[in-house]
């Protein structure tokens, strides 16, 4: 990529996408709570739905918790921990794969539940199929990174995104710079991760912002038919 690309790409667009992110899932939840759903069609076809769900939710909650630790946490943590960059790396390899790995059989089962039932497809929009589609393209593409990164077990392409992604939390510039020579394969990871933040509250995933403000403790929703 040219300078200029990974400038826009990996300095102003993560401040975009976080924006949007944060304002959109505002507004919506301000101006249009009753939309703030996972839009669930089990009452359609439990088949595939639970078995699903669980792989899916458990490896991409487990993939949020290892990005974010593996990547805003200080490398002094690591190293007053006696960590090394290498071990790290071997680790993030391991269990993100393993994570990246259950969740990708979840989304396939999802996705072929929805395009496969004449029921589901019926009731599914363009935004619903889309999602999963991205997700599993961002999935694919996390996995595609573990050969390259095993080219590297020393973990020092593992600190060029640690660096990258706390210049970005702490509104540093120059983090465009530390990853400039990686791998395509990375970038593109990267930049579909921060399209997905953007679109993220126009979407159904907007319902995972319920789930640690009570989410498991919401009321049933209650469903009546229209009369004629």
């Amino acid at each position: 990529m040219s300078g200029s690309m990974d400038y826009f790409l990996f300095q102003i667009f993560p401040y975009i996408a976080i924006s949007v992110f944060l304002l959109g899932s505002i507004l919506r939840f301000d101006r249009d709570p009753y939309s703030w759903r996972s839009k669930s069609s089990q009452l359609l076809r439990r088949r595939q739905l639970v078995v699903g769900s669980i792989l899916f939710h458990l490896g991409i909650l487990l993939i949020l918790v290892g990005h974010a630790v593996g990547l805003l946490t200080p490398i002094a943590v690591f190293d007053a921990l006696g960590i090394s960059h290498g071990a790290k790396q071997i680790l993030a390899i391991v269990a993100g794969g393993g994570a990246g790995i259950i969740c990708f059989i979840g989304l396939v089962m999802l996705l072929h539940r929805r395009l496969t039932d004449p029921r589901i497809r019926a009731n599914s929009s363009f935004a619903d199929i889309a999602v999963l589609v991205l997700l599993l393209a961002q999935l694919s593409l996390g996995l595609l990174t573990i050969p390259f990164s095993m080219q590297h077990l020393d973990g020092h392409e593992m600190v060029k995104f640690m660096g990258w992604a706390q210049h970005i939390v702490t509104f540093r510039g120059g983090a465009h710079e530390l990853i400039a020579d990686v791998a395509l394969v990375f970038k593109a990871h990267i930049t579909l991760g921060l399209f997905l933040l953007l679109v993220f509250p126009f979407t159904r995933l907007v319902h995972a912002l319920s789930a640690p403000l009570g989410y498991l403790a919401r009321p049933y929703q209650i469903v009546r038919k229209r009369a004629t």
